[in-house]
Formats: structure tokens, sequence, C-alpha cells
């Protein structure tokens, strides 16, 4: 009967600290965003740090600045500082899976955002459903074309998840109008309006005809507008961007270019912030987690600017 009553209270206290490990709490998230510069990181690096404040947990946040091997390294010293989470947007495609692997075999968990790592996943990765969305927009802006028309690509980063599903999606509303014929296509390093300025200007004197435009980024469509009014073509052309960035959307509602989609960047940190209490808490949560993005024109435009999603 005693070793009855001993075995029971060794297999309660065990139980007891079973759960305690399983209910661990964060106190500290590392957050290694891609590049500040851009207006869509940098509206998930306050959102995560927002919902991380209201829980009362410190976030260590770092830049890379679109440098692949410089965030590894932060996030190698990131490492360091007792983190109990890391919120990963990748700089780059080609060095994404390291600091996964890295995280991993110190037993921190991963929450990618917007990109995941080709080969090492993190333990979920939350994004907007870029196939969909990037459909929706190329649509449109063929529809606004009249259906048909020479049609020019400005890419995102190479090989990224976003780069890759925007692509998709936009390559199947091309296929499915057959008046649209892609007359060039380039990619840029770093989304950002320079390089749409740059890239647009190249591609309006390779083919002064062209009529329908999408960049796959807002900083993309923003430069591409300015070229187009620099150029001064006698032909409409229609842009659309992606992303919903915060002076983009300033940008649609002034008639700069024709659409964008929205993503959700308040949600996504908040969520983030969220997936990293649970998993360390021991819950199980999906593998992959896509939003979706509104397409967003002159006309409905000011809901978003007034209230980011």
């Amino acid at each position: 009967m005693k070793l009855s009553r001993i075995l029971l209270t060794t297999a309660a206290a065990l139980a007891l600290s079973l759960g305690s490990v399983q209910a661990k709490e964060v106190k500290k998230l590392g957050l290694a965003v891609a590049n500040l510069q851009a207006n869509f990181f940098n509206q998930i690096k306050q959102a995560v740090e927002a919902e991380a404040k209201t829980r009362g947990i410190t976030v260590v946040t770092v830049d890379a600045k679109g440098d692949g091997p410089t965030q590894v390294n932060q996030i190698q010293d990131l490492l360091t500082q007792n983190i109990d989470a890391l919120i990963y947007i990748p700089a780059g495609a080609a060095a994404a899976s390291i600091p996964v692997k890295l995280a991993h075999q110190a037993d921190v968990p991963v929450i990618n955002v917007d990109r995941n790592a080709d080969g090492a996943p993190g333990d979920t990765f939350l994004a907007t459903d870029s196939v969909a969305s990037a459909n929706a927009v190329c649509k449109h802006i063929i529809e606004k074309a009249g259906g048909k028309g020479n049609m020019v690509i400005i890419h995102g980063q190479k090989g990224t998840t976003p780069e890759v599903d925007r692509t998709k999606g936009c390559m199947d509303a091309v296929k499915a109008n057959p008046g649209v014929k892609i007359v060039a296509e380039q990619w840029s390093n770093m989304w950002s309006q320079d390089e749409g300025f740059q890239i647009m200007q190249n591609m309006l004197q390779a083919h002064p005809d062209v009529s329908i435009v999408f960049a796959q980024a807002d900083g993309l469509a923003l430069g591409a507008a300015q070229a187009i009014k620099v150029g001064n073509p006698s032909q409409k052309i229609v842009v659309g961007g992606f992303d919903g960035d915060t002076a983009a959307l300033e940008a649609l509602k002034n008639g700069v270019f024709d659409v964008t989609a929205t993503q959700q960047t308040q949600k996504m940190g908040r969520t983030a912030v969220d997936m990293a209490v649970k998993i360390v808490g021991g819950e199980k949560v999906p593998p992959v987690q896509l939003m979706d993005a509104t397409l967003t024109t002159k006309d409905n435009v000011e809901g978003f600017i007034a209230n980011h999603p």
C-alpha cells in the first residue's frame, strides 16, 4: 500500500514537472528582419514589438539590410542571448536555411514570416497567399488594358518565396489571356523604388509600346510609375504593384499607379508572436498559415489608409 502511494506520488510529481516544461513562457524573442528600409518589413516589426509589449515579452531586433551572410551572423549572435524563439524573415534565398538549422540545434523554435527557408522550414510559416493575390492583381491590370497588350514583369529578389509565388500567380493570369505578350522580365535585388525606376527606364527604351506592368512590390511599382512619367509615352500604361505599403496606398489614392494587393502586415506580426508563445508552450500549430491580401484600387484604398490590416 505504501509502495503504491509512493509510486502515485512520484507519477504525479513527474506529470507536474512535465506540465511545467510544456507550459514554458516566452520572455525574450529574437526578430531577424530582411531589410528595415522596406516599409513592409517595418510594419511587421512594429506589429511584433507592439504585441510582445502587451504580453510583457522583450524583443531583440536585428536588420540584415538585405544581406544573407550578415543575417546568418546576426542570428548566431541572437542565439547566444537566451532567446526563447526566433521570428525570422530571410534576407535572401541562398543562405535562408542556415539560421533555421542553427536555431533548431539550439532548441530554439523558428517562426518564418513572408519567406520560407527551402529545405529547412521553420516550425510554422506565416505569409500572404501570394499566388492567389498576384493572380488577382494581374487579372485586374490585364482587364484594365483591354485584355491585350505587351506586358513587362519587374520581379522581386530571385528565388525568394514571394517572388516565386507572385510569378506563378501572375503567369496563370497571363496564360488565360492569349492577347497578352510578355516582352521583358527583370529581377531586382532589394525590391526597391530606385530599382523599379531604373529597370522600367531600360524596359521602356527597349519596348516603347509596352502597356502593362506587373511590379512584384509597391516600391518597384512606384519606381516604374516614376519612369513612365519621365518617359511620357503616348499610350496609357497600366501598373500593378503588391504589398499595400503605406506610402504606396497614398500614391494609389492619387492615381500614381493602378492597383496593389494589401497584405495583413499587422496581423502577421501579432500572429508571429502568438505562434512563438504557443510553440514554446508545447502547443501544436499548423506548418503553413496563409493569409488573404485584398485587391486595392483607388475605389477602396481609403479604408486601408485609415486602418491598415
